[in-house]
């Protein structure tokens, strides 16, 4: 049996860059006296991985999950994830005088900016990404104006014609590729003027091709990562076009494989938050085992 790991596979730059972060709060905290150690939060789950806050909280690092638990802090650090936030929890911890570090993303914080830029003169903006995830939840909190979501292609076709109407259309980092230029035909066909700015970040770009090229090329393929993971999910859907016989898993115990003479190529692929140890106990696994 050939296994194959995609090169990309494990964590992109804002994820490492946001894990890094807090462990060097961590370790500034405990370089303290007892007495002068302040507690640390992150607001929201630092990245979409439960192994990796499982970890995290292990040091006594508290996660924040509403602005009603933000504005009860009276002290503390606030470390921002790095899926990004809203102007609106800036402000309450600048109220709130809390030191504040930010290991939100800079491809987010790019389409933050721009999201603030467009609306403020005045124009629409689309951003297209599922409204519930955290990192458009930050995107809409940064509009001075017209903006919304568009989830899917589904709601691309169901929304109104745009009878020649200026539309600006972004797009979560880790929205799927082929569907971002999908939904921008339908805008076109529905007669939007669209200017699109391409906002999905390269690391994505890059892993979701190798991965469609990896899957084509397998008999089975493994994509391991976070259950609430966006980005995770798409690299599912895209391997299970590709390879029906694909795996989305956490860790290694859930794995479900069973080896027979069909089964030749195995490909592996893993989300932007999934931590390196968790991708090579699987990768061991499967090639000692089988």
């Amino acid at each position: 049996m050939n296994v194959t790991l995609a090169k990309t596979a494990g964590f992109c730059f804002g994820v490492q860059r946001a894990v890094d972060t807090v462990y060097e709060i961590i370790d500034r905290e405990n370089k303290k006296p007892e007495e002068e150690r302040k507690q640390i939060y992150t607001y929201g789950p630092i990245v979409h991985n439960e192994n990796v806050i499982e970890k995290i909280s292990s040091y006594n690092v508290k996660i924040l999950n509403s602005e009603e638990e933000l504005r009860a802090l009276r002290d503390g650090i606030v470390i921002i994830r790095a899926h990004g936030v809203g102007r609106n929890i800036y402000k309450i911890l600048k109220e709130r005088n809390i030191e504040t570090i930010d290991a939100s993303c800079p491809f987010v914080q790019k389409i933050q900016k721009l999201a603030y830029k467009h609306t403020f003169e005045k124009e629409k903006v689309f951003i297209i990404g599922n409204p519930a995830h955290p990192e458009i939840v930050g995107i809409i909190g940064w509009a001075d104006g017209d903006i919304s979501a568009i989830p899917d292609i589904e709601s691309a076709e169901n929304l109104p014609d745009g009878n020649g109407q200026k539309v600006v259309v972004l797009a979560q980092t880790t929205f799927n590729a082929d569907k971002f230029k999908l939904i921008i035909d339908i805008l076109k066909k529905k007669f939007y003027d669209v200017n699109a700015i391409n906002t999905i970040c390269n690391a994505t770009f890059e892993r979701q091709s190798e991965a469609k090229e990896l899957a084509r090329h397998s008999d089975a393929m493994i994509v391991i990562g976070g259950s609430s993971s966006s980005n995770t999910k798409k690299l599912y859907e895209i391997c299970k076009d590709q390879c029906p016989v694909t795996q989305l898993i956490q860790t290694v115990h859930d794995l479900n494989f069973s080896y027979d003479g069909a089964i030749q190529n195995v490909g592996i692929t893993a989300g932007a938050s999934t931590p390196k140890e968790i991708i090579e106990e699987v990768q061991n696994y499967v090639r000692n085992e089988f």
